[in-house]
């Protein structure tokens, strides 16, 4: 990895990352739906970046620090704990479920429509 490299990452992590903070902030409210949305479009996008087959510097810039800062699983993980321990385990079961099938199907649909 060069130094290009990292640069390139960084700033693509820089932009999604206050991308997603301020979406989290604006939709995140009793419901985290903010984190969903960052989480499936991230997802989506990541699936039409891969099918597009964009030049490695592009990639990074897009999947590894755009997609990668935009998307936050470790957010999800402590969402879906705490509407566990509050006693909100239907909601948490299909927050993760909803997450994980939709956003593994948005990268297929994705990569499919870029290709």
């Amino acid at each position: 990895m060069t130094f290009l490299d990292i640069v390139v990452i960084g700033l693509g992590g820089f932009v999604g990352a206050i991308l997603r903070y301020l979406l989290s902030q604006r939709l995140n409210g009793n419901n985290p739906f903010g984190t969903l949305l960052v989480n499936l479009s991230g997802s989506l996008l990541i699936g039409i970046i891969f099918g597009f087959g964009l030049p490695k510097l592009w990639m990074m810039f897009l999947v590894s620090g755009f997609a990668g800062a935009l998307t936050t699983f470790s957010t999800l993980q402590k969402e879906v704990i705490e509407q566990w321990r509050t006693g909100k385990k239907k909601q948490a079961v299909t927050y993760a479920f909803v997450t994980y099938v939709v956003g593994i199907a948005l990268a297929i649909l994705g990569f499919t429509m870029s290709r």
